[in-house]
């Protein structure tokens, strides 16, 4: 395989309203990540059906399947600032509810099942503003750099910070989680309205909106387009775009497959820890810092793997060690082992995240972004459910088996889009 060179670039700085931006993002991470690690913990103190479990994690991609074209369209036509502030404002009153009723001793499971989709929805407007915020405030040479810093953050925040100190709060009482994850929505409301009015709106496409539909050629952001503009184009024309896009459709395919393979491998986390492994529910938190430690790894190394390696060979490589690390997990005889090959998995997911983010906003045009990430989200995250819902039913039989079922897939997945993924290099090339 060659190595793919490039001039040597000075690194120019992300910028202070990079910072704003990354800082809110850390901040709804550790209110995500509380979250993330106390409901299901919560959920298993209602029920120990593997079915129910995955159910909880399986809504909270539910509304991406039936809102992430809506919350595209939102992101491109309002201030994207204030759309970041209302998602957490949400999100933030929904934990306060949940944190009450768990003090009243009146939860029950569906509580959590309705408040794990109203989490989803407000996850579906912030990431969405988040992923078309930030060519504005860095521009092409930062994608790679700035997808992987908040990537880092939310490994960082979420594994090492926030799941270790919800395990510990929810081995100390059920409703403390809840109370720290409805704290932490707060602080980046102030921080999304205090990035700049270019954060606000949507960018123009350089070429025509008539080209950028009818060809198969890479689109280029350029210039501010106010948002009063931005109705004229429909979410039927951001489908088509994506649609007549042949390269960016391709890869739409490959990742609902391999993001199934990963919801379905995922089901049964908590149980095979809690269960299989033998892992006390209080150290919960510990095993995911573990696991973590391997995804903020790859986040990490991800944007120079991509300089020296070129970004085709990173996306293909990623994938292929997930598929071998699946299969690890499922074989892992205890829990250090499991926990490493886990961290490997992770390692790869997180190595194939930070690439692949940078050339969806190099390819699709700024005053379509939202709308289009909306319909690509709806499209692979709207499987989650379904795929996850399956890993739970499987799990009944077999702890262990949704890991290998998914190993298989992801590595006959990748093999058979090897030449795809390696294109991105050419692709991406193209846009420098």
């Amino acid at each position: 395989m060659t190595v793919a060179s490039s001039p040597v670039r000075r690194q120019l700085p992300l910028g202070r309203d990079f910072g704003k931006l990354w800082t809110a993002a850390a901040f709804s991470n550790l209110a995500d990540g509380v979250g993330r690690t106390a409901v299901p913990l919560i959920a298993t103190t209602l029920t120990r059906d593997p079915v129910a479990i995955a159910a909880v994690g399986a809504l909270a991609f539910v509304p991406w399947l039936f809102f992430g074209l809506p919350a595209g369209m939102i992101v491109d036509r309002f201030d994207r600032r204030r759309v970041m502030a209302s998602a957490n404002v949400l999100r933030g009153a929904v934990a306060v509810a949940l944190a009450a009723l768990t003090a009243a001793g009146h939860l029950e499971l569906w509580h959590l099942l309705v408040a794990t989709v109203v989490f989803g929805i407000g996850e579906t407007l912030f990431d969405n503003a988040t992923n078309a915020v930030i060519p504005s405030l860095v521009g092409r040479p930062g994608l790679d750099r700035a997808n992987s810093r908040i990537q880092a953050a939310q490994i960082t925040i979420d594994s090492f910070v926030a799941q270790p100190i919800a395990g510990v709060l929810f081995a100390i009482s059920l409703v403390l989680p809840l109370w720290v994850g409805s704290i932490g929505y707060l602080v980046p409301i102030a921080l999304a309205l205090m990035l700049p009015v270019s954060a606000a709106y949507a960018l123009r496409g350089s070429r025509s909106a008539e080209a950028e539909f009818a060809t198969d050629e890479v689109a280029v952001p350029g210039e501010r387009l106010p948002a009063s503009d931005t109705s004229r184009v429909s979410a039927k024309d951001a489908a088509l775009y994506l649609w007549r896009h042949r390269y960016l459709r391709a890869l739409v395919v490959f990742t609902s497959i391999l993001g199934g393979a990963f919801a379905f491998a995922q089901a049964p986390t908590i149980l095979y820890f809690l269960e299989t492994q033998g892992v006390a529910p209080a150290a919960i938190g510990f095993v995911t810092a573990g696991i973590g430690a391997g995804a903020l790894l790859g986040s990490l190394v991800a944007p120079a793997l991509v300089r020296h390696f070129g970004r085709g060979a990173v996306m293909l490589g990623a994938n292929l060690g997930a598929g071998v690390c699946l299969a690890l997990v499922g074989i892992a005889p205890e829990v250090v082992s499991a926990i490493v090959a886990y961290a490997g998995m992770a390692f790869a997911v997180s190595l194939w995240n930070v690439p692949w983010g940078a050339l969806r906003q190099m390819i699709i045009p700024g005053d379509i972004f939202g709308r289009v990430l909306g319909i690509i989200r709806s499209l692979t995250w709207g499987l989650f459910p379904i795929a996850t819902m399956l890993g739970g039913l499987v799990a009944r039989v077999d702890l262990r088996l949704p890991y290998e079922i998914a190993a298989i897939v992801t590595i006959i997945a990748a093999l058979a889009a090897a030449r795809l993924l390696l294109a991105a290099s050419r692709v991406s090339a193209n846009e420098e």
